[in-house]
């Protein structure tokens, strides 16, 4: 069997979902040809998909090294970098990407988001503001601007944004998160739990119960004595705030 064949044969298993398949014959690939930048392509692919992102990055590293001018392997070592937890370096594979390429928003929202993880607030909203700039109407790069304004206190524009995203987009939660929050440092704290009350009542339990957190430290910091005792049990309080008992004015 020739390498070509080996390499459409991996990409094949991969497509199927078969990731160890298509790490072997990368593996068999590379046994032949070490030198192969679309074997390390492939064998980083394989093993992002195992969970392996560190073993990914190095072979996704190989593959830009190989071959510096491929797109695909850059965005791929920007995502094998991102699994990994290492933002502030996927943040700037993004970023080399979007300036290459400035009418590509995925990769200005993938930077975004990756500055936010980075607590880098300042960048996160330049780059979701790039998106922005390329489609209004974009609910997720409102969204991701709306999130980074958050973030950096910049009220005024983060309340706009995240309005935009909700109008864009009436019913995600995310959206609907965000102006809750955005609100919230608007000072309008009664608008951002009012937000938080509806929004739990439509999601799964996991997601209800991180809301309802978010909603008892709100309540908490601005109730009386008799509040903050019953946001001082978590039991009590959820069961307050599912059945509409407490409320900010």
């Amino acid at each position: 069997m020739t390498s070509p064949s080996q390499l459409a044969e991996g990409r094949a298993a991969l497509d199927r979902g078969d990731a160890p398949a298509a790490l072997q014959l990368a593996d068999a690939v590379l046994a032949e040809r070490p030198g192969d930048d679309a074997a390390h392509e492939l064998r980083a692919r394989a093993l992002l998909a195992m969970g392996r992102a560190a073993e990914a990055e190095r072979d996704a590293q190989d593959a830009v090294r190989l071959d510096p001018d491929e797109i695909r392997y850059r965005e791929l070592l920007a995502d094998t970098l991102a699994a990994e937890g290492a933002h502030h370096d996927a943040a700037s594979e993004y970023g080399r990407l979007a300036r290459n390429d400035p009418r590509q928003r995925d990769w200005a929202l993938a930077e975004a988001g990756e500055r936010l993880s980075a607590d880098e607030t300042g960048q996160a909203a330049e780059a979701a503001r790039r998106a922005v700039r390329l489609d209004p109407a974009d609910a997720d790069a409102q969204l991701a601007l709306a999130r980074a304004l958050t973030r950096s206190g910049d009220v005024r524009e983060a309340l706009a944004a995240a309005t935009t995203a909700t109008e864009l987009r009436p019913g995600d939660a995310a959206a609907r998160e965000a102006l809750a929050e955005a609100h919230w440092l608007a000072g309008d704290e009664s608008k951002a739990f009012r937000e938080l009350r509806q929004l739990t009542a439509a999601l799964g339990s996991a997601e209800r119960s991180r809301l309802t957190e978010k909603a008892r430290r709100l309540y908490r910091s601005r109730a009386g004595w008799f509040g903050r005792l019953v946001a001082g049990w978590p039991w009590l309080f959820e069961t307050a705030f599912r059945r509409g008992w407490v409320s900010l004015q």
